[in-house]
């Protein structure tokens, strides 16, 4: 063989091996699909809220860049997740949800959806839903999703932070923690903890209340992962809470990323 067809030889096989080594994470741009308001209370043209492209505080484009380092593709999915839109998809992640004081015509989960996803984590999906506060996310049509799943969103708001007492809403991580190996000490505001029941698991708890505030469940080939809070949003991933109080979440996005690629197909 040629030395120039060696060099194209060799450099085919890291292709296939890129290709082979990165994995799709979709985000909901379709339940998800808020818009800003105008001064005068009404909807504007502009989106915004837990996007891969909004690089304020409200968005995901700092996680984003973690996922990605991490080895996924980042994708949007701005239609109802079906078999032939979630072709292709590792990881469909679903965020705070509206209703109709975030979005002038929201989108529902419905059973068809709700059929559908069973069937995509049953043979290899992994879906992540993360959510919080009921008065600004939509929770009567999702919370059948998640029970499906044996997790039950309570609907319920804890970890309440007064003033700028970040201390509040700390979560500790216990030693050997299989998920978060290197965050020890993580933010979480108001979140909704989650009743757990069928395979379901928690996967990390308050330190003295004891609730759940985020499980995982494996659902045939597939897992489904519940979090009682957006979380890693740009506000919150040491930015606002600055780098000098112990705060991980930064180690905890890297964590929860480097384990959402290991159990994803």
């Amino acid at each position: 063989m040629k030395k120039n067809q060696v060099l194209i030889f060799a450099l085919t096989l890291l292709t296939i091996a890129g290709i082979a080594q990165t994995k799709t994470i979709t985000l909901d741009y379709y339940f998800n699909h808020e818009f800003k308001k105008s001064k005068d209370g009404k909807f504007t043209s502009e989106r915004f809220h837990y996007m891969w492209e909004d690089k304020d505080q409200s968005g995901y484009s700092n996680w984003g860049d973690v996922l990605k380092k991490d080895g996924f593709a980042l994708k949007t999915l701005e239609t109802a997740p079906t078999a032939e839109s979630l072709e292709g998809t590792s990881v469909y992640l679903m965020v705070d949800p509206d209703n109709e004081k975030e979005t002038p015509t929201p989108n529902y989960v419905q059973a068809e959806h709700i059929k559908t996803l069973k069937k995509w984590v049953k043979e290899g999906g992994v879906l992540v839903i993360m959510m919080n506060d009921s008065s600004n996310c939509e929770f009567e049509h999702v919370k059948p999703l998640t029970a499906a799943f044996g997790i039950t969103l309570n609907q319920d708001i804890k970890s309440h932070v007064y003033n700028d007492k970040y201390d509040m809403a700390a979560f500790y991580v216990p030693a050997s923690d299989p998920i978060f190996k290197t965050a020890k000490k993580v933010y979480l505001k108001e979140v909704t903890s989650l009743t757990l029941s069928k395979t379901a698991k928690p996967i990390l708890v308050h330190q003295t209340e004891k609730y759940t505030v985020a499980a995982a469940a494996k659902v045939g080939k597939g897992t489904v992962v519940v979090v009682g809070d957006p979380w890693f949003y740009n506000e919150y991933l040491n930015g606002r809470l600055g780098t000098d109080k112990g705060w991980d979440n930064d180690k905890a996005a890297e964590d929860f990323s480097k384990w959402l690629f290991s159990i994803s197909k």
